[in-house]
């Protein structure tokens, strides 16, 4: 109890102070600094990549294997573009993900801002390793099935701009859904979910990644089968590593 009251003697601390001290202009201000952060390095690596549009185009077409056909005179340039602002996307990763943790970094006490890096890190890699998974694995089986769905009936012959579109959403998506676990574990060091809370609510999980993954995925049921197995696992994955950080902590 006496410690408790001395607590209480101290006032305010200061993360709390310094939430006071600066008011909503100054948020608005520092949150209009990391959005110029963030555009000035896509619009760089925007540069770096447009010049290696179209060997993005070459990689992203290997899954399909067949020649993509254009249906319209501004089709392939706008492809290109849209292929060199996904580029541009994944390559400032880590800089859009320090940004929005800048700003969000004076909201948090200091134990909590030691995460920042990890987190940087952890979550650039799992995206990475998504959008190899859905690139090596989800889309040559996707595609495959897909193709052969309408049998000798159709014969297909995919525009670049649908097919290009239909990657990057799969890349995108399954990138996405492997930061669930980074995303879990901060929670759970944050104090803010706990394994018994994870199993509880285990079937209402699985509903909302099925539907997740019929929202992020093309409209059939085999890509959303493919998004939703590993998000699943991943969903498992998550709450065995938070129940090793729980003991760790019952251990310290």
């Amino acid at each position: 109890m006496e410690s408790t009251d001395k607590e209480e003697q101290k006032g305010p601390s200061v993360h709390e102070i310094d939430e006071k001290r600066m008011p909503f202009t100054g948020h608005l201000a520092e949150l209009r600094t990391r959005l110029l952060w963030i555009c000035l390095s896509l619009g760089i690596c925007f540069a770096l990549v447009y010049p290696n549009s179209e060997r993005l185009l070459i990689l992203l077409q290997r899954p399909l294997g067949q020649k993509l056909i254009m249906i319209s005179p501004t089709e392939s340039f706008m492809v290109y573009l849209k292929l060199s602002f996904f580029g541009a996307l994944i390559l400032s990763m880590p800089i859009v993900l320090y940004q929005l943790w800048a700003f969000i970094a004076p909201g948090l006490y200091p134990g909590e801002k030691r995460y920042a890096r990890p987190f940087i890190i952890l979550t650039t890699l799992c995206f990475g390793l998504g959008a190899l998974f859905a690139y090596t694995l989800a889309l040559p089986i996707g595609l495959k099935f897909l193709l052969k769905f309408g049998g000798d009936l159709i014969t297909p012959m995919i525009s670049v701009a649908n097919y290009v579109s239909f990657v990057g959403m799969m890349l995108l998506a399954f990138g996405l859904i492997f930061e669930f676990p980074v995303l879990v574990v901060l929670l759970a060091k944050l104090g803010l979910i706990t394994s018994s809370f994870l199993k509880k609510n285990r079937k209402y999980a699985i509903l909302g990644i099925f539907v997740v993954a019929a929202v992020l995925t093309p409209p059939d049921v085999f890509s959303q089968l493919l998004m939703a197995g590993p998000l699943w696992l991943l969903y498992e994955i998550s709450v065995l590593i938070v129940t090793f950080i729980e003991g760790s902590r019952k251990e310290a």
